[in-house]
């Protein structure tokens, strides 16, 4: 299981700014896959919490349903529109993998995320390019620039 922390050791840079579009709202994306295996988008909340990327589900919840059935998972930071300066857009973050079940909580189900993959979309400094930065497991940071 590749955990946040490990993330952040990684790949400190990436995580950071992974973590910051993540904790700009409350409300994120989190898709999973139904059981006809065609895709299921849901809102969700996250938590960093040691060392792990944490979010929980109601219990008789259909997500929390397709989670149980296939563990995969992909989860989208809050989104933002771009302000009029597009160099000034903070971009958005992904994150996938797979849900592993944690601790027991009063109502429903937590987990937490094995890490398969790390995704920064932003612009460059001058705003006329999107960067899109990745990571996985075991590699280095990847920086594609897209004019």
């Amino acid at each position: 299981m590749t955990t946040w922390s490990e993330v952040e050791a990684a790949a400190p840079e990436l995580a950071a700014a992974v973590r910051a579009c993540f904790d700009r709202g409350k409300h994120k994306t989190m898709a999973t896959l139904r059981a006809d295996g065609s895709p299921r988008i849901s809102g969700i909340e996250t938590e960093f919490a040691d060392g792990a990327l944490t979010f929980g589900m109601m219990p008789g919840s259909v997500k929390l349903a397709d989670v149980r059935r296939d563990p995969r998972v992909a989860l989208h930071s809050p989104s933002v529109d771009p302000p009029d300066d597009p160099s000034a857009w903070a971009g958005e973050a992904k994150v996938s993998g797979h849900a592993v079940p944690g601790a027991p909580i009063e109502q429903g189900a937590s987990f937490a995320v094995d890490v398969a993959e790390v995704v920064l979309t932003h612009l460059n400094e001058a705003g006329d390019r999107l960067v899109v930065e990745s990571w996985r497991p075991g590699g280095q940071v990847r920086r594609v620039e897209r004019t």
